[in-house]
């Protein structure tokens, strides 16, 4: 294979983990959406489409192994192949967590909300944005953006202190509320994990980029300024 044909099936493989990333984050955001207009029938659709999640990982996953074992690639290359396995792993639970949402919405059935959503709604916007950002800055291979991003984590996790207190609430004001109440705040942890996992495709380019990889959490990105 030569350098150029080379390059070519790298782009294209990570022009198929974006498409990937963006089947994930419109999952995420959709499943939020379902929950709030208790639309069950959107709910059971994201469950079914999971699966074209799965298949679409594991593609990636065999295309990133045959090139793995056929090209030896070394340096650079060598951490693309290896980050793009890992992200698309990434991205597949990312779908589990949309899944897990659309499953609530099922089982919190025809009851009323106990409380408007508002802030769910909000991390999920919020996720999704950080994991489109992330991937485009993975390709890009910018590694400032990829620390800006993962600082944005701290807004999530400001907001699940916020979920979590309100429906802590509302659980005192009513006992009655601490099944519904736990469900929600099921949502508010995969919303949280979702962005944590942003976090970790943002370690990965920094990684392609600079050759270290490090576990780095928001306040850790504030400090290193200096990413040139």
């Amino acid at each position: 294979m030569t350098r150029k044909t080379l390059d070519e099936r790298l782009h294209a493989l990570q022009e198929h983990l974006l498409a990937l990333g963006e089947r994930v984050a419109d999952a995420l955001i959709q499943s939020v959406d379902a929950l709030k207009r208790r639309d069950f029938e959107a709910s059971k659709e994201i469950i079914a489409k999971d699966k074209e999640i799965n298949h679409m990982r594991y593609e990636i996953e065999e295309e990133t192994l045959v090139l793995l074992a056929t090209q030896q690639p070394m340096a650079t290359d060598l951490r693309i192949l290896a980050s793009v396995l890992e992200i698309s792993t990434e991205l597949e639970r990312i779908g589990d967590y949309a899944k897990g949402i659309a499953s609530i919405n099922l089982k919190i059935g025809p009851e009323p909300l106990i409380k408007p959503l508002i802030d769910l709604p909000r991390m999920a916007e919020l996720a999704a944005n950080m994991l489109r950002q992330a991937l485009d800055a993975f390709v890009q291979r910018d590694v400032e953006v990829a620390y800006q991003i993962i600082r944005q984590d701290d807004e999530i996790d400001a907001l699940y202190e916020q979920v979590y207190r309100e429906l802590m609430t509302l659980i005192m004001q009513n006992p009655q509320n601490i099944e519904q109440a736990n469900y929600l705040l099921w949502v508010a942890h995969n919303l949280e994990r979702s962005a944590d996992r942003v976090t970790n495709i943002c370690e990965r380019t920094i990684f392609v980029a600079t050759g270290q990889l490090m576990d780095l959490d928001a306040s850790e990105a504030a400090d290193d300024v200096d990413v040139a």
